[in-house]
């Protein structure tokens, strides 16, 4: 029986943003859609765990140089909790280890209203023992497992807000706002412990990172009964998690400058982080005819290179046209 061809792989520069399906670990769902595109080279944006759903980039070629900027930025969940019930997770994979009444004693809206707001702002966390986290080179959930609990310590994370989106009985669907290495699972059972009732993680689904949201996405049953052509139409330019940020205009010269790695003098305030561009071959001067060269950072009137496109990543990019990433206006050098 003759073997199938193997497809050869194609060398693409850009960022899908995946509705991750429940039950597949970041890295499965990133390995089905590498395959589905037959790309060279593909990286996801950090963990989303197998039981949560929703927005994860995935970054192809070129855009795999930015994707730590998307693992640092603020993140945003819908989370449902079920009140009354801790498990031995945090989550509904565990075992019930306590079960409350939840009645209007224990839980009110008035009550849900302030225990969100006492944990909004700069708080501790304690990561669970079933999570990714690293010990002398183990999961923790794997010490979890063999019933072996190990001491963590307690990490700062920012909650910038908490909106209650429903309440029915004991289940409550929250909108959360966090920076990264937030534990939804944690923020459950705490509130469950504030109200006195305890609770439990029963629903995660991530709808922001960053500059990008869910509305954006495409799922992965969409992507597999498209043909190559209509999948490549949902790959987003690599400065897409970069949308966020201030950008910058270099003329000819100067972006050959730039891609070398040298410094250029520009006229704007310091800023952590700007998208920088070069004008493209070709007549005119349009604002829209820019091509991305890469990250930097501005310090004392200085354009300091950050993270640079190579030639060869800037000449995929522009053959494969995709669109532009609408942003405020560019920053004239």
């Amino acid at each position: 029986m003759n073997k199938p061809v193997r497809q050869p792989r194609r060398a693409l520069h850009g960022v899908i943003l995946l509705d991750k399906p429940l039950g597949l670990s970041s890295n499965d769902a990133l390995q089905k859609v590498k395959r589905l595109f037959r790309a060279e080279k593909a990286g996801h944006t950090g963990t989303l765990d197998p039981l949560a759903t929703g927005l994860l980039p995935l970054c192809f070629g070129a855009a795999t140089k930015f994707s730590q900027v998307s693992l640092d930025a603020d993140k945003r969940y819908t989370a449902t909790v079920k009140l009354g019930q801790t498990t031995t997770t945090g989550d509904a994979e565990g075992e019930v280890l306590n079960t409350c009444e939840v009645n209007g004693e224990n839980v009110s809206a008035t009550r849900i209203a302030q225990a969100c707001q006492q944990f909004t702002g700069e708080i501790d966390q304690v990561p669970p023992m079933y999570s990714a986290l690293k010990h002398q080179g183990r999961a923790l959930y794997e010490y979890a497992r063999e019933g072996i609990e190990i001491e963590r310590a307690a990490r700062r994370v920012i909650i910038h807000g908490i909106d209650i989106l429903d309440w029915q009985g004991d289940v409550l669907t929250l909108d959360v706002r966090c920076t990264k290495g937030t534990y939804i699972r944690t923020l459950a059972q705490d509130i469950g412990e504030w109200l006195g009732c305890g609770a439990h993680l029963i629903g995660l689904r991530r709808t922001g990172t960053g500059g990008v949201t869910l509305d954006k996405a495409v799922t992965l049953e969409a992507l597999q009964v498209l043909s190559e052509g209509e999948r490549d139409a949902w790959l987003l330019p690599p400065d897409v998690l970069l949308s966020d940020w201030p950008d910058v205009v270099l003329s000819e010269s100067d972006a050959g400058r730039f891609l070398t790695g040298m410094r250029r003098k520009v006229s704007m305030a310091d800023a952590p982080q700007v998208r920088v561009y070069g004008p493209l071959p070709g007549p005119g001067s349009l604002p829209e005819r820019r091509v991305l060269l890469g990250s930097a950072h501005v310090k004392a009137g200085e354009l300091i290179p950050t993270r640079l496109l190579s030639p060869a990543e800037i000449e995929g990019v522009l053959m494969q046209s995709l669109p532009k990433v609408t942003a405020e206006p560019a920053v004239q050098i």
